[in-house]
């Protein structure tokens, strides 16, 4: 079997993939943690100042989502060159999983955030004004209200981050990023090594569809327990 597995697969060193996941999940975790953190009250303050909502600004909207537009208009690959400075200054190098990481974060916060703001809009407006009505403050709304009733729809629009950082995981092979795009890009096209490619694109096919998998049930779970 193993000798068999040889044959077919000459190129596929099993040491090699297995550190190349490890630096993949690695970036999809810490990439997903740091946008959550920033994404969360970025969403939250694009909803509260939108208009007619409870802190209505058109300036800070304006100024916020256009920020978000610009951001989110620029190709991931092309984000990466252009904050290639920033990054070198934030961590200290622009190569690795550390140097993949700073770009990740910048491009899946405001995707993410635009899905938080569209997730709170969903919420009912009779709860907001049931809470208001008992003279509930800002802080109490989004935390008592907001964040619990759309959280089946925070934890779908995470999902989609995490998904979509394993993609970013994957392009920054082609700035030397680690991870499996790295691997795809140094042995599976460089050296024209096919069957490393196929294995790195099986596993990222299996990652993506383990992520999504989680993701349902934990939709599921939190849209149960609010119905019941």
């Amino acid at each position: 079997m193993i000798d068999a597995m040889d044959r077919l697969l000459p190129n596929v060193h099993w040491s090699e993939i297995v550190t190349a996941l490890g630096e993949t999940l690695a970036m999809v975790s810490i990439a997903l943690v740091f946008t959550v953190v920033l994404a969360l009250p970025l969403g939250i303050l694009m909803y509260l100042t939108g208009k007619g909502q409870l802190r209505a600004n058109p300036v800070v909207y304006g100024v916020v989502a256009f920020i978000v537009n610009i951001i989110r208009s620029v190709p991931f690959i092309i984000l990466m060159i252009a904050v290639l400075p920033f990054t070198a200054l934030l961590v200290g190098t622009t190569i690795g999983v550390a140097g993949a990481l700073p770009p990740m974060v910048i491009a899946a916060t405001p995707f993410l955030a635009r899905l938080v703001e569209i997730a709170l809009r969903e919420v009912d407006h009779g709860l907001l004004e049931l809470g208001q009505s008992l003279a509930a403050t800002t802080r109490q709304t989004v935390t008592h209200i907001l964040l619990p009733e759309a959280r089946p729809a925070l934890l779908a629009g995470i999902t989609v981050t995490a998904i979509a950082l394993v993609d970013y995981t994957a392009m920054s092979g082609v700035l030397g990023g680690g991870g499996l795009g790295d691997l795809a890009i140094r042995y599976g096209y460089q050296r024209f090594q096919t069957d490393v490619m196929v294995i790195t694109i099986a596993i990222q096919i299996v990652l993506v569809q383990a992520i999504q998998y989680l993701g349902d049930r934990a939709v599921h779970r939190f849209s149960r327990s609010r119905r019941g």
